[in-house]
């Protein structure tokens, strides 16, 4: 072997050996259509495209979460919590670069309508905005006099206003950012786009999670996390959208199973990311507008969130521990998700 060979060779081997095991033991499967992605009612299966299969196209990640799609750039931003960075992939061209260092922590990411980054921060206890020129806004990092807890997830909805959820998940530990006394209950806030004002819309609910709207945003989906087993809640959207009636659980987690983040396609149907219970609940579960489980696929990891992506927005691409994941779907998400 002459010198330029080898050192072609060995610069392979040593990319290869610098992966994470599970990245170079995990294989896209080889068949169409993928048994990855499973029909659990017929009702999902012309949701499948039957040559599409779940691509693994990031790694290396310690938790990812909070993915959020800018169509415009084509390219995916995500949250690295413990590693205290939001990561970038390029659809174009496939490259995984850093995006932000240090993040405060990041967690849930989404966009508002004028197509500015939305986050939510751990370590600073706080919702930023990142204008277009990079310089960071602050949203909100309290209410009546005292700080938030740890913002998590965060959707916007059409009339510019936010909503999050402000669970303690980042001031319970050192991992996710900083060890802190609470301060205020585990409320859901809107933020509202004329008075820059906050107000709490959910306070009944033990460690809010994932937030989703239905597509004509008459409905507001929470992810209850602090009971066992864990729930999706519903509630009306009342008053011209800026508050929320008519409390029920819609689904409830089997014993094992953790759903965090959420998207709704344009049929209403819920894609939620799903995990760390018993073998075989790890990946996405479908449900239907009804809450009934239609479609499943199944990864290696848990996976944390997901988004819609692509340019028809039918790419879905999922935040899974230490990965993201891609599987072309036969539906769109709702715009804004």
């Amino acid at each position: 072997m002459n010198r330029r060979r080898f050192l072609a060779a060995s610069t392979a081997l040593a990319s290869i050996a610098a992966l994470p095991r599970t990245f170079a033991q995990w294989q896209p499967s080889q068949r169409y259509p993928d048994p990855l992605i499973k029909i659990i009612d017929p009702s999902f299966a012309k949701y499948r495209i039957p040559a599409a299969k779940v691509e693994r196209i990031a790694t290396g990640q310690r938790w990812a979460e909070g993915p959020v799609w800018f169509g415009d750039g084509r390219y995916l931003l995500w949250s690295d919590i413990p590693n205290n960075r939001m990561m970038r992939w390029d659809e174009e061209t496939g490259s995984v670069s850093v995006f932000r260092q240090p993040s405060n922590n990041s967690n849930g990411n989404t966009r508002d309508r004028q197509g500015r980054l939305i986050t939510c921060e751990h370590l600073t206890r706080r919702v930023t905005r990142t204008e277009y020129d990079g310089s960071i806004t602050v949203i909100a990092d309290g209410f009546e006099g005292k700080r938030l807890n740890s913002p998590n997830d965060i959707v916007c909805k059409s009339d510019g206003s936010i909503w999050f959820s402000d669970p303690p998940f980042g001031v319970l530990g050192f991992y996710e950012g900083e060890v802190a006394p609470p301060e205020l209950p585990t409320n859901v806030y809107r933020w509202d786009p004329s008075t820059k004002q906050l107000a709490v819309v959910a306070a009944d609910v033990n460690r809010p999670n994932g937030l989703a709207f239905s597509p004509d945003e008459s409905v507001l989906y929470i992810i209850e996390a602090g009971v066992t087993p864990r729930v999706i809640r519903a509630y009306d959207v009342v008053q011209n959208g800026t508050r929320i009636a008519s409390p029920r659980i819609h689904i409830t987690a089997e014993i094992n199973g953790t759903p965090d983040g959420m998207r709704v396609d344009v049929d209403g149907n819920i894609w939620c990311g799903w995990g760390m219970g018993a073998e075989g609940l790890d990946g996405v579960a479908i449900f239907n507008p009804a809450g009934k489980l239609i479609g499943r696929i199944d990864l290696p990891e848990r996976c944390a969130n997901l988004c819609f992506a692509g340019r028809h927005r039918n790419r879905l691409l999922m935040a899974s521990c230490t990965s993201v994941y891609s599987l072309f779907v036969n539906t769109q998400g709702v715009a804004g998700g």
